[in-house]
């Protein structure tokens, strides 16, 4: 594989600053392809980060450069590249021209970037990186491997996750949203890959966001009822199927509702199926209305919903593999030992005969004690200081300045 940290085709001198910022200002850059209008985790994280900074470290100027419908800037720090959408992609779109992207990084300037997967943004950034001098961290939200096993066949696992590991080895800092994800870039060769779990708005996501009379109503669920949900695309990965296998092996009193997945799920007369949710606190009612959540996927490197819901206060059941088994024990919920509907109908219901309002008051308790968004943006920032030695990601220059 090509080395694309010393492909370097431009000059920089082409290149001015999308928006000059003040001479002290430190500038990170984040981009990614996977920040879509209906995109999940990686948005929120993203979106979280953007926050934290503004109120955190004033010292520091955050850009996004992502795929959209044309070249924009939206005048608060939000760069667009034009890029197709993905067909039944959900919103996503494919970017394919590394030397537009590159030069859109560039034209920013960064003392740092921070690129959220291994495509052409990865590979720009990469790129930008070097024409620059500055450091490139790269945030590893998909195992390509794994997804190559299950959407093309097992014998594809190898030969993408050794191209994976070989652009992740190329960054200044690998780091993945869980041990599992770190694991794997490790295991493939990307020895700096460290893991950083992510967090959750526990303000946002809240119990008292519950009102679980007028979404039954609004679901045709009755009291008495059993409301599992799981949040999410209906993408292969997520092993939908196993979920809806699993309530119908269960039968009365349960009943599942999807979010997010519209009419891609599968049908059944158990199942409820909703689409996209796109405002936050919707979601985070729906969720806090809710008796359990569920989760199937085996590989998901981290899963940022399980500790939205956590947060509303929902035990949750999930598959004792990938990174849902990082966040979840009996303590909060309940593991399945295989992603089979068999096994994981009989761990919603070894849930349920549980004091299921203690569990979830459990799981509340976890969100708020190991998973604030303060503590992962200040491990973030630590990584970004060490690796460009500007003070300001450690909120010291504005101090310094009185």
């Amino acid at each position: 594989m090509t080395d694309t940290r010393t492909d370097r085709p431009f000059g920089l001198s082409s290149f001015s600053a999308e928006i000059a910022p003040p001479r002290d200002t430190v500038r990170l850059v984040d981009t990614t392809m996977l920040y879509a209008p209906r995109s999940g985790g990686v948005r929120r994280y993203l979106s979280s980060k953007r926050a934290w900074l503004a109120a955190n470290r004033p010292g520091v100027r955050h850009t996004l450069v992502v795929p959209g419908a044309r070249d924009s800037y939206d005048g608060d720090g939000r760069v667009s590249i034009y890029a197709a959408p993905l067909p039944f992609g959900a919103g996503y779109r494919w970017p394919v021209v590394k030397a537009a992207w590159m030069e859109r990084l560039v034209r920013q300037r960064p003392d740092i970037i921070e690129a959220g997967d291994p495509y052409t943004p990865g590979l720009a950034a990469l790129r930008a990186g070097d024409a620059l001098g500055v450091p490139v961290v790269g945030f590893c939200h998909t195992d390509l491997g794994k997804l190559a096993a299950l959407h093309i066949g097992e014998w594809a696992e190898k030969p993408v996750q050794k191209r994976w590991a070989a652009v992740y080895r190329q960054f200044d800092q690998a780091v993945a949203p869980s041990r599992f994800i770190a694991g794997r870039l490790i295991e493939a060769g990307v020895h700096n890959a460290i893991g950083l779990p992510l967090g959750v708005d526990t303000e946002l996501f809240h119990p008292g966001r519950a009102d679980r009379e007028a979404l039954r109503r609004r679901l045709g669920v009755s009291p008495d009822e059993k409301l599992l949900v799981f949040a999410g695309r209906p993408a292969r990965e997520k092993r939908l199927d196993i979920l809806v296998g699993a309530v119908e092996r269960l039968g009365a009193p349960y009943k599942l509702l999807f979010v997010g997945a519209g009419g891609g799920a599968p049908a059944s007369d158990r199942t409820i199926s909703i689409d996209y949710v796109r405002e936050p606190v919707e979601l985070a009612r729906i969720l806090a209305s809710c008796d359990a959540f569920v989760h199937a996927n085996d590989n998901e490197p981290f899963g940022l919903i399980v500790l939205e819901a956590m947060a509303c206060g929902l035990p949750v059941i999930g598959v004792a593999a990938g990174g849902v088994a990082e966040s979840v024990d009996e303590s909060v919920g309940q593991l399945a030992g295989r992603s089979e509907a068999a096994v994981f109908a009989e761990a919603v219901e070894a849930l349920f005969s549980r004091d299921i309002a203690a569990v979830g008051a459990a799981a509340r308790r976890r969100a708020v004690e190991r998973h604030g968004w303060d503590a992962v943006f200040r491990q973030l920032c630590f990584i970004y200081g060490g690796l460009t030695g500007r003070a300001a990601f450690d909120g010291l220059s504005q101090v310094r300045g009185h």
